[in-house]
């Protein structure tokens, strides 16, 4: 008599099949659309550097531009969620490899929650700035040049996904959370970040914060499908 033995799939496999992809990829896309649509967008308020001293010649010259501002509220809306849904995820995933109660998983969801944070008051601000822009002559030019600097810095300043970077790598480098390789990737970042955050140039946080959320997003995404198979 011949005795059927039944397959039981492994913890990392069940996980795997039960909690999918859309986490990871929801990081990609959240900073590929942070890097391009951030890029794009803030054409809205480019000008000849000599108008800057002059705030109602300045801000007359973006007349026209209301289009890319309004895109650039969707671009922020639309990173902030994907953000903010990575965080979730990858608080999950990182909590599955640390111990109980540990720190990492928590840090890493918050410094992504805290770029989600200024990407919407970024797109606060392009809301404003897209009525000022409609109403140029009911609208006072200054207010319109202040709402222009806070349009081109907040949605920039990715710094928090530098604390994030810097938790995956240490739970990589620690305890092997994460692949070798992307430990030190998420390293490399979380100093890249940093060093933007020492200077006055904090908006160029985007850049290497926006690089890592794709990687992460991809390579958590990729990495979950040979699990599951």
């Amino acid at each position: 008599m011949s005795v059927s033995v039944d397959t039981v799939p492994t913890p990392a496999a069940t996980t795997a099949a039960s909690h999918g992809r859309g986490w990871a990829l929801a990081g990609a896309v959240g900073g590929l659309t942070g890097l391009v649509g951030l890029f794009v967008t803030v054409a809205a308020t480019d000008a000849d550097t000599a108008l800057f001293a002059d705030n109602a010649r300045y801000v007359g010259s973006l007349a026209g531009n209301e289009a890319y501002v309004w895109a650039y509220q969707i671009v922020t809306s639309l990173a902030a969620g994907c953000l903010a849904v990575f965080a979730a995820g990858l608080r999950r995933r990182l909590a599955a490899r640390e111990p109980a109660g540990g720190l990492l998983p928590d840090v890493a969801a918050v410094g992504l929650l805290l770029t989600a944070a200024l990407l919407l008051v970024g797109g606060g601000v392009a809301t404003e700035l897209y009525f000022g822009l409609l109403h140029l002559d009911e609208t006072d030019p200054d207010t319109l040049a202040g709402l222009a600097a806070g349009y081109n810095t907040f949605p920039w300043v990715w710094a928090g996904v530098g604390l994030t970077a810097a938790a995956v790598a240490v739970a990589g480098l620690r305890r092997r959370a994460v692949s070798r390789w992307f430990a030190v990737f998420s390293l490399l970042v979380a100093l890249l970040v940093a060093a933007t955050q020492l200077v006055p140039l904090q908006y160029l946080a985007l850049v290497p914060g926006g690089l890592w959320a794709t990687v992460a997003g991809l390579t958590f995404a990729l990495e979950r499908r040979r699990i599951g198979n």
